[in-house]
């Protein structure tokens, strides 16, 4: 959810601005995955910018200046919400970025180690391929060819699918409800994107139907 001006103001207020010399860490994290993109530090003017503007500055320690996020590449953190920590003396910043956040031109930071990605974000990106599948040629890909042969084709495979999973539980086959709980999963990921929405949409009516 996207931060109110009132939010945005009383955070600000809370941060012990003397205990961090000024800078305050900033741990940017993509809103959608969940994923840990970078690390970077602000000081009061780089954090009422960002608020201002909607859009990820730090202060470059190494350029003494304001430095907004992309500001040469395009490559833009657009700020969803901010959070402070129990110690009032670090940030979590929530973005939906634009392109690769890392001046290496990968996703993160930490796209070397590929230990630092978790099962979530797997999935987020496998959704991400789908989603561009949609725009292949027929030929290219199963994906692509699922697309091409329309909503009524890729909503019987996720019935299918279904059947599959229920019959392997069913016959006490673990080796195979895995197997068949990734078609299935597979199969739903494609026809959601397929309607235009996304995984995190059913997980947002979970969330909700949780509360």
């Amino acid at each position: 959810m996207t931060m109110t001006t009132e939010n945005m103001v009383q955070l600000g207020e809370r941060i012990d601005w003397e205990k961090v010399s000024g800078l305050i860490p900033a741990i940017v994290q993509d809103n959608q995955s969940s994923q840990v993109l970078m690390l970077g530090y602000m000081n009061q003017e780089a954090l009422a910018k960002t608020f201002e503007t909607g859009t990820v500055t730090f202060y470059s320690r190494s350029k003494q200046r304001l430095w907004t996020k992309g500001e040469t590449s395009g490559n833009v953190l657009n700020l969803v919400n901010a959070a402070l920590d129990c110690d009032n003396d670090t940030l979590l910043i929530k973005v939906n970025p634009v392109g690769p956040t890392c001046h290496l031109g990968t996703t993160t930071c930490w796209d070397g180690d590929k230990q630092a990605e978790t099962q979530l974000v797997w999935l987020h990106q496998l959704e991400q391929l789908l989603a561009q599948r949609k725009q292949a040629s027929p030929d290219s890909s199963y994906t692509a060819s699922l697309y091409a042969r329309g909503t009524k084709r890729i909503s019987q495979k996720v019935g299918e699918e279904g059947v599959e999973v229920a019959l392997a539980a069913t016959s006490g086959d673990k080796a195979e409800l895995i197997c068949e709980s990734a078609d299935l999963i597979y199969h739903l990921l494609v026809l959601l994107q397929d309607q235009g929405l996304s995984l995190n949409d059913v997980i947002n009516k979970l969330q909700e139907r949780h509360k």
